[in-house]
């Protein structure tokens, strides 16, 4: 009964610390492109931060998560993970260009920006999942 479980915990373990790494990598990339310090801003109480970092983090695990689903083999997740990143550092890019001011904003605890951003990520996460599949 349990056999297939058992027999397939190799590749889940695979995958799983994969994406874990990858969701990881992407969290310390994230943080070092935007102009100010997500963690230090979140442990000092800024919702603004939690709010904008969090919809990145969920706007690229939407598309990696896909990507363990349907790809056959851990080059392919991998190779589909870097495309979320890229496409995730591109819409914080493209919420620049829309709001100039979302760099002050953000670190000054405005929720506007930091909710625009988070659900820009999300929604492009989305979008980007649905692409994949």
């Amino acid at each position: 009964m349990f056999d297939p479980v058992i027999n397939s915990l190799p590749a889940f373990f695979a995958y799983f610390a994969t994406a874990t790494a990858m969701l990881a990598g992407f969290v310390a990339l994230y943080v070092m492109v935007t102009p100010y310090r997500e963690i230090s801003l979140i442990r000092a109480g800024n919702e603004a931060a939690a709010i904008s970092l969090g919809g990145a983090v969920i706007g690229f695990a939407l598309p990696l998560a896909v990507s363990v689903a349907v790809s056959h083999n851990l080059h392919a997740m991998i190779g589909w993970g870097l495309v979320a990143g890229v496409v995730q550092l591109l819409v914080f890019v493209a919420a620049r260009l829309a709001l100039p001011r979302i760099n002050q904003n953000i670190p000054e605890g405005r929720m506007a920006s930091g909710i625009f951003l988070a659900l820009l990520s999300i929604a492009v996460g989305i979008l980007n999942a649905g692409c994949i599949a």
